[in-house]
């Protein structure tokens, strides 16, 4: 699956952004494995430990398994302004996690963002590539309800 991504691109490492969105995008936990990393590795000719820097710099790449849909709540200060404290603490709540943490059901995975730059509808979060705006704890609640029923 590794080298078929890889395939897709010239072995420069220009392309190594691309190649690891991707990967990440096409894998159904959301994540990019130590293999992952080897087979790009490989592919580009640059060492494992300056794919993990990347990995690691980039908040938007993940190294661990995560859900099938990732909450990202925006922690910027107008989305802080507006209460994005207590749309997190309503999150917690009805998820059953903590920041950085996947429900056991493997639906969702609750993280933190920079500015996702819709702060005219503060607070914001993303679920996957979806932005929801003007967040109140009870469109929250709707939300996460609407994707768990989409799910049985």
């Amino acid at each position: 699956m590794y080298q078929k991504i890889c395939a897709k691109y010239t072995p420069d490492k220009d392309n190594l952004i691309y190649i690891l969105h991707e990967i990440q995008d096409t894998h159904p936990r959301h994540y990019i494995s130590e293999e992952a990393v080897q087979a790009v590795s490989d592919y580009l000719g640059i060492p494992p430990n300056h794919i993990f820097g990347v990995l690691t710099f980039y908040t938007m790449y993940s190294t661990k398994p995560r859900g099938k849909n990732i909450i990202r709540l925006c922690e910027s200060p107008p989305c802080y302004i507006k209460g994005s404290e207590n749309i997190l603490r309503k999150l917690k709540v009805l998820l059953g996690v903590e920041t950085g943490e996947t429900t056991k059901d493997g639906l969702f995975t609750l993280e933190l963002s920079a500015c996702l730059g819709v702060c005219g509808n503060a607070p914001v979060m993303m679920i996957n590539d979806d932005v929801y705006g003007d967040l109140s704890e009870e469109s929250v609640e709707e939300i996460i309800a609407r994707i768990q029923r989409g799910n049985q």
